[in-house]
């Protein structure tokens, strides 16, 4: 399943000059390039580049990753609340705490989080975020996934990267602005190195399996800055690693309203991702192991059909050997049977002899039967004038037992033997 992974550009800040302002029209915004990742598996890298959203090449999974400048983070405990009151009681306990008002912004839990016991809130721009969704959107680019690019974590990881300033471009000679963003256990914090905040977020002590990466355009002035060695890491390296977390920012009013279509496209591309995998190879085993059961069972009947037809094939020469050409033993069988039986006089089962012997054995022995017809197969008789329903019921059903056929059409009984195979 094919993951498309896009950075979304970092949300515009003016600056002291407010006419550098990044231009924010619609012709601006539909010619702006982005950068991208298209995998395969979401570990490896297929294709990627950076473009317009109209030349972005398109995949069974959508996944946007926001800039780290572009949320901010807090720790709270999660509140009773019901599902629908979350969000207002969320920015309820926030509001003290951020210097925007929590309604114009939108706000995330992290993943598993739990009534009652603290966890990280995301918070970022959401008039901001809300545009930035509907461009993708008008590019026919449904997000199925909102992820940071850093989240808190551990091992406590440093992160050099470049930023330009509203109104420079993407041009790398001026406009450039290093920032290293800082991520542990206790948060998330991004600062220019200019400046002395920078140096307040490494601490002289640095925990155990701390990381430094660094995009290849700062890794050298971020090795500088920090005395010591730091990893290359390309955008498209960082996008997969983004992809590879557990967040998704796509909650409360900006959870996709799935119906329909949709919900089906969403289902299947869920069952066709990574972690269902151990289920998709499970239900192919069941299948092929039905399969090939069905098949050694068919196989069998056919093997046990086949000897049962050569026992009748050779029981049929035995018993009858003038019989050269067999073609259904079965058949063959009975018809030279009658042949005998008819040869020696004796009387069979549809024989005239035979069904009335048969009728004798259940009629009444004081009321003889008149009127009889005989077919060749078939003995028709008048019952008596006192039998009712009742009479005639227990008639057929003695008759039943012994394997013969009782009909009653026009005040008449007609008694024939069942058919034999």
């Amino acid at each position: 399943m094919s993951i498309l992974i896009l950075q979304l550009p970092a949300r515009s800040r003016l600056n002291a000059d407010l006419a550098v302002a990044e231009p924010t029209s619609s012709a601006a915004q539909a010619t702006k390039e982005y950068a991208y990742v298209l995998s395969a598996d979401g570990q490896t890298v297929s294709r990627q580049g950076r473009c317009a959203l109209s030349m972005v090449p398109r995949a069974d999974t959508v996944v946007a990753v926001l800039a780290p400048t572009d949320i901010s983070w807090h720790r709270l405990t999660v509140p009773k609340a019901p599902a629908a009151r979350l969000r207002a009681a969320l920015a309820s306990m926030l509001e003290d705490a951020m210097l925007t008002d929590p309604e114009d912004m939108h706000l995330a839990l992290a993943p598993a989080a739990k009534t009652g016991q603290p966890a990280w809130i995301a918070a970022c721009d959401l008039t901001w975020l809300t545009s930035q969704l509907m461009l993708l959107e008008k590019a026919k680019l449904r997000v199925d996934r909102v992820a940071p690019a850093v989240w808190p974590d551990e091992p406590a990881t440093g992160y050099f990267h470049e930023v330009h300033e509203a109104g420079s471009g993407a041009a790398p000679d001026r406009g450039l602005e290093i920032v290293l963003t800082w991520s542990t256990l206790d948060g998330v914090a991004s600062w220019p190195l200019t400046g002395g905040l920078s140096r307040a977020l490494v601490p002289e002590a640095l925990p155990p399996q701390t990381r430094f990466f660094a995009t290849p355009q700062v890794a050298s002035p971020a090795e500088r800055w920090l005395g010591q060695a730091v990893t290359v890491q390309t955008q498209s390296e960082h996008l997969l690693q983004a992809n590879r977390s557990l967040w998704n920012l796509l909650q409360f009013d900006l959870t996709p309203n799935s119906k329909g279509f949709n919900a089906v496209s969403d289902r299947w591309r869920q069952f066709l991702s990574p972690q269902w995998r151990p289920v998709r190879v499970g239900m192919a085993a069941l299948v092929v192991a039905q399969v090939v059961g069905l098949n050694l069972w068919a196989w069998q009947q056919e093997r046990q059909l086949k000897l049962k037809k050569a026992e009748m094939t050779t029981i049929l020469k035995q018993a009858h050997p003038q019989v050269q050409v067999i073609l259904d033993p079965a058949v063959q069988m009975q018809r030279e049977t009658e042949a005998l039986r008819a040869i020696a006089g004796q009387p069979g089962d549809n024989d005239l002899e035979g069904l009335m012997s048969l009728v004798a054995s259940a009629w009444p022995n004081e009321t003889p039967s008149t009127n009889l017809q005989y077919d060749g197969t078939s003995l028709t008789l008048a019952p008596p004038p006192a039998w009712g329903p009742s009479d005639i019921d227990q008639f057929r059903s003695k008759l039943s037992a012994t394997g013969a056929q009782v009909e009653v059409a026009e005040g008449r009984l007609t008694v024939r033997r069942g058919s034999r195979s």
